[in-house]
């Protein structure tokens, strides 16, 4: 049997075989995972897509939440939790952080949620909340799963701290290529195309856990592109190529690792898409080829982890560019029909309805996070779809801090974070969205600096 690039199952068997002898023979860490199937149990309307009409019709894949702990003595802590879904928003993190601390003492420094970002996963209550205009009964069913996904998250959590014993971690990178920037040029607007020459990142960054006894606990990985190969005219849940790439790399690995998880990581991604895309065929590809560049990593010498696990997190306040009654009006007013009942006119009725209720946003509580393994090993994760350039400058203006992770879709997805060029340039990333995440206008000019001040500060904080 050949796994992806013609790597025998054999040979891969005598890779994962004990390897504590090349992380260190007395493990420094301690290490947990857990799983838990969040796939809905009844039809459910699908997010990412204003185009579908009616709830799933069956399951492609299955949809999971998976949580790594991670500690150090008594005191040192942190839990990665990952998800086959669009986007976790605060109303559902915050609670979760909350449940928590309260049973478990873990800090919201020590907390990080990351979202794959598939587009045939359950609409997410408080995430995209002006993609659709639900019935009752669609409601129902989304308020309904929102309450089992808090409690999902909270369980797996709490199962992966119980589960800890002696543990090695070991870093490298590899590399993939299916991911295109999409922000295309054309006719003096931007749209949603292919662009060969933007900006793209194919890094994919690995850590392994082992345990005391060589057996591989968890492998995190992560890449930066948006997980949709499957579009709007699929109906049917599954965790698109980051599913099938987890489903992979765990069935090679558990050949020899008997309930090795495979977690994967939203990197920034926003403006990059599959390529090519469109069928389930090509999904499965996409996840295949991103598994078997996970998998080379594995076959090959790993750097080990030491040192103390550090945390950072704060909220940055983002601005909005200037909005006002008026302009909303104009829009719900406007002659042509077409306009009134688009999603810009859906957005602005909306925002006409907050300002009645003494809602109006003029600013929003942005997370950034850091965390850190003595120095070897760190993460920074962004809220939001993040552009591929805020990994990128991260990367490039921090050489000595190692940086490893660069995620978005992380504690919060609220919007698209463009950069200032994005802005300028303008583009579904920067405007058009907005009108779906029940913003009232794009992002002040200086949100690009403000969130890179903030990742800096926390960066610091983890030294």
């Amino acid at each position: 049997m050949v796994i992806g690039w013609g790597l025998t199952l054999r040979a891969l068997i005598l890779i994962l075989l004990p390897i504590s002898a090349a992380l260190g023979a007395s493990p420094e860490y301690r290490a947990g995972t857990a799983v838990a199937d969040i796939t809905p149990e009844s039809p459910i309307r699908l997010s990412g897509y204003g185009s579908r009409t009616k709830p799933s019709e069956g399951v492609l894949t299955r949809l999971h939440a998976k949580a790594l702990a991670i500690s150090r003595g008594k005191q040192e802590r942190v839990v990665i939790v990952t998800t086959d879904l669009i986007g976790l928003p605060r109303s559902i993190t915050d609670v979760v952080a909350a449940r928590v601390l309260q049973q478990y003492g873990l800090e919201r420094s020590a907390l990080w949620f990351n979202s794959s970002h598939t587009h045939t996963g359950p609409y997410i209550k408080g995430n995209l909340p002006l993609l659709f205009q639900l019935s009752a009964e669609d409601q129902t069913a989304v308020d309904a799963y929102a309450g089992r996904l808090q409690a999902a998250l909270t369980g797996v959590i709490g199962e992966a701290l119980s589960a800890m014993q002696p543990a090695s971690l070991g870093i490298a990178h590899g590399e993939a290529n299916f991911a295109i920037n999409r922000r295309e040029a054309a006719g003096g607007t931007m749209k949603i195309g292919l662009n060969p020459a933007g900006p793209v990142d194919f890094d994919v960054p690995v850590l392994r856990v082992t345990g005391a006894d060589g057996k591989t606990l968890a492998i995190l990985f992560g890449y930066a592109c948006h997980n949709t190969t499957l579009t709007g005219e699929f109906n049917v849940i599954s965790g698109d190529y980051a599913g099938f790439a987890q489903e992979a790399i765990e069935k090679a690995a558990q050949a020899a690792n008997p309930g090795a998880v495979a977690m994967f990581v939203m990197l920034c991604g926003a403006d990059q898409n599959p390529n090519p895309r469109g069928t389930v065929e090509l999904a499965r590809r996409h996840g295949e080829a991103l598994a078997a560049a996970v998998n080379r990593v594995l076959a090959g010498g790993m750097t080990p982890v030491k040192g103390r696990i550090r945390t950072a997190f704060r909220i940055v306040e983002l601005e909005f560019r200037p909005n006002d009654r008026a302009g909303f009006e104009a829009i719900v007013n406007d002659p042509n029909p077409q306009v009134r009942t688009s999603a810009r006119g859906l957005h602005a009725e909306a925002m006409l309805r907050a300002m009645d209720r003494g809602q109006t946003v003029r600013r929003y509580p942005y997370p950034v996070q850091a965390i850190s393994f003595g120095g070897d090993f760190t993460i920074v994760t962004l809220g939001g779809e993040v552009l591929v350039d805020y990994a990128l400058r991260l990367k490039r203006e921090s050489p000595g801090r190692k940086l490893f992770f660069v995620a978005g879709y992380s504690n919060d997805v609220m919007a698209y974070i463009p950069t200032l060029r994005a802005s300028k340039e303008g583009g579904y990333e920067v405007l058009d969205s907005m009108y779906y995440y029940g913003l009232p206008a794009p992002w002040a000019d200086d949100t690009e600096e403000r969130i890179i001040a903030a990742a800096r500060d926390v960066l610091n904080r983890v030294r």
